[in-house]
């Protein structure tokens, strides 16, 4: 049976789903789904959900019919996939950062409170916990936020460049060169000629975080994979490495808008 809504509902569930182009809904494991559908050269029909919602794409031969067949297969994987999207949307506006004198972000598993300061030279930690910056009071929040930003990659640039000397030592590997990076997708990669790359958002967690994705990256110094061996040796020198592996993948870190 066609998961696709009937034309006449009496009372149809209120829509759980929705996509800035639907241009069509269905009924997927008891949840409303608008979706967008576009035909496409391709050999199967494809899936993807992402922050605007669902999108079907699928080749000029294959008939609707069969589309609402596969959507109701893959209903429970969409369904859950929205929710996740939906929940990730969810935290990412709660993390987002509104710039301004007084602002809180974290450092190091703590928070910092930012403080304009048109005495201060460049920007000084306080004892206190506050980041003064030395910008003037009516800064702009442009300003505020690169300045705050350029002093976290340069401690991120301290603190990472501090653990990959420890954790190399303990895991007999060397470092040929490392740098700041801001993808979208990854905390680290490492290269087979020892460059590591190291997102500088890191400096947000605690120190046992940043020390995981370390050992993480380096262990790959040895191990190009993900096998037995490659997690032996990263549990060799952090025992509990998995519980600041779920800590790095369920903490909403801020936004810099």
């Amino acid at each position: 049976m066609s998961g696709q809504l009937p034309l006449l509902f009496d009372e149809p569930p209120a829509l759980a789903y929705g996509h800035p182009q639907a241009g069509r809904e269905a009924l997927l494991d008891g949840v409303r789904v608008g979706y967008r559908f576009r035909r496409a050269r391709r050999r199967s029909i494809g899936f993807v959900v992402d922050a605007d919602g669902l999108t079907v794409s699928a080749p000029r031969w294959v008939t609707l019919a069969a589309i609402d067949e596969a959507l109701q297969e893959k209903a429970r994987w969409v369904v859950a996939q929205l929710a996740e999207q939906r929940e990730r949307t969810r935290r990412l506006d709660a993390a987002r950062i509104e710039w301004r004198d007084g602002v809180q972000l974290p450092f190091l598993g703590k928070t910092l409170r930012l403080r304009l300061d048109n005495q201060a030279v460049g920007a000084v930690l306080q004892d206190d916990g506050v980041l003064l910056l030395g910008l003037p009071l009516d800064a702009t929040t442009v300003q505020l936020r690169d300045a705050a930003q350029g002093w976290l990659q340069r401690q991120a640039r301290r603190i990472f460049d501090e653990r990959c000397r420890i954790y190399a030592q303990r895991l007999s590997v060397r470092v040929t060169r490392l740098a700041l990076s801001s993808a979208t997708t990854r905390w680290g990669s490492a290269s087979a000629d020892g460059a590591i790359r190291l997102h500088w958002k890191l400096v947000h967690f605690a120190l046992p975080v940043i020390d995981y994705v370390v050992a993480h990256e380096l262990a790959h110094l040895r191990e190009m994979n993900h096998g037995p061996k490659f997690w032996a040796l990263v549990q060799s020198v952090l025992p509990d490495y998995e519980s600041a592996r779920g800590a790095l993948r369920d903490e909403a870190l801020p936004v810099f808008d």
